[in-house]
């Protein structure tokens, strides 16, 4: 069975593509690409000359019976603008179909803006949630942001630089004034990585503006001690005993004090009343 290969590419410096992915991008017979003309130009950078077809969100429906059709005998490498293929791009469907019609699929590390933001951030890295992008609407966002406010882990998001300002105030209304850092053309020759409170950095690009790709990273909810499960399992059972507050508003008041998320509470809800 033919090999698919998701094969990460720069997110601005070109460098920054591995030996590792140069020689698979020069050996398979086909790389599908979210922008071939982009691709095109990371090919004639390091002299490959292979075979490019298109496979983006307008053409995903269309163009993936074939690409599958091609893994039936070939190897596939599949590539993104920049970074790693099917983070927060239609690479994901073809990945899914892959897997699904028996095909191995590969991954070739290499660049993602999220992962760089967060290594550089300062911001404690070891646990943290990815949401991709911050919704466009106002509505939506906010909402957003209102079911991840209580969360203890570092919040990762994308964002558009007209939205950043508006976003960021936002982000302050709802989760509070919380250490941000706000990463900006990763890699590329305007890098900036600015770094200190969600509203200082509302104020930073208010006055300076803001160009190109955006990774904002945000600390979690502070809280002190993190409840081991027999406790909050207890409170859950006290609070259900009590009827004093409907499920919904239980678990909210639980994540607040316990540290817990709370779709995890409202599963070991279900778990108790099933038990």
């Amino acid at each position: 069975m033919s090999k698919l290969y998701l094969v990460a590419t720069p997110i601005g410096n070109l460098e920054d593509l591995t030996f590792r992915a140069t020689r698979i991008l020069g050996e398979v017979p086909l790389i599908a690409a979210e922008d071939t003309r982009t691709t095109r130009k990371l090919l004639n950078h390091y002299d490959i000359h292979t075979e490019l077809t298109a496979y983006h969100d307008h053409n995903k429906k269309k163009a993936a019976p074939a690409l599958l059709e091609h893994l039936e005998n070939h190897d596939l490498a599949l590539v993104s603008d920049a970074g790693t293929p099917a983070i927060n791009d239609p690479g994901f469907n073809l990945v899914q179909a892959a897997v699904k019609a028996g095909h191995e699929v590969i991954p070739v590390p290499g660049p993602s803006a999220p992962v760089a933001a967060l290594s550089a951030s300062g911001i404690a890295p070891d646990s943290f949630l990815y949401l991709g992008y911050l919704p466009r609407k106002t509505a939506a966002r906010q909402a957003l942001l209102r079911e991840v406010t209580d969360l203890p882990w570092t919040l990762v998001f994308l964002e558009t630089p007209h939205r950043l300002v508006e976003s960021l105030g936002d982000c302050q209304t709802i989760l509070g004034d919380r250490e941000i850092a706000v990463a900006r053309e990763l890699t590329k020759l305007h890098e900036e990585i600015f770094r200190g409170t969600i509203s200082s950095a509302g104020e930073h690009f208010q006055a300076q503006g803001s160009r190109g790709e955006i990774t904002l990273v945000i600390a979690g909810k502070e809280s002190g001690e993190i409840w081991p499960e027999s406790r909050l399992v207890a409170g859950i059972q006290r609070g259900l005993a009590s009827a004093e507050s409907s499920p919904s508003q239980l678990a909210k008041s639980l994540a607040r004090e316990s540290g817990w998320p709370r779709s995890q509470i409202y599963d070991l809800m279900q778990e108790l009343d099933r038990d």
